[in-house]
């Protein structure tokens, strides 16, 4: 976890998982950095957000896989789900909802799990529930609402999630993290 800037209740904390996604970022804004993978974005947030000053609100931004054809830019997400863990089966299993979608307001529905797709069968798989993939959102969007902080996921798509995704990503990331520089400076 690298904590960049200063937390304030009048600004919203900008939420990344590498420092390559925000490498054209202002360095004045307050820029969260909690690796990739669900867990990491879960206790960098949760860590952040137990102490004091909170910020106004929660941005998670960064690059997300897309998982249909013709997919690009950057899209602002309104629902998040977990696809690595088997909500249906474990509410069959104990009754209760484990891990359910987030819903956050209108707009494409973003997959996170701990795994990078890069293969066509995963992709295509994915793509019957969801419109983007990533490895952090969920975990973001779920812990800044049980915080009671407003919470927006902003994607920029990388690459196509299927076979070639990770050399795709290298490449594309340094105009992925421009991109979401300018969304920031347009829109915050």
């Amino acid at each position: 976890m690298d904590l960049r800037g200063t937390i304030s209740p009048d600004r919203p904390l900008l939420v990344l998982a590498l420092a390559e996604e925000a490498a054209h970022l202002d360095a004045r804004l307050p820029v969260l950095l909690t690796s990739m993978g669900k867990i990491n974005a879960a206790a960098a947030i949760a860590g952040t957000l137990a102490r004091e000053p909170r910020p106004s609100a929660v941005v998670n931004l960064g690059t997300a896989g897309a998982l249909h054809p013709g997919w690009a830019g950057i899209h602002e997400v309104g629902s998040v789900l977990q696809h690595d863990l088997d909500t249906a089966f474990l509410h069959r299993l104990t009754g209760q909802t484990v891990g359910a979608p987030v819903t956050l307001g209108e707009g494409p529905v973003l997959a996170t799990g701990d795994q990078f797709i890069a293969d066509d069968q995963a992709r295509a798989a994915l793509a019957t529930r969801a419109h983007l993939v990533d490895m952090e959102g969920y975990a973001v969007a779920s812990t800044a609402q049980r915080f009671g902080v407003p919470v927006r996921l902003i994607k920029q798509v990388s690459d196509e999630a299927g076979a070639g995704a990770a050399s795709t990503w290298q490449e594309s990331v340094d105009q992925c993290a421009r991109l979401l520089a300018d969304w920031v400076r347009d829109h915050l």
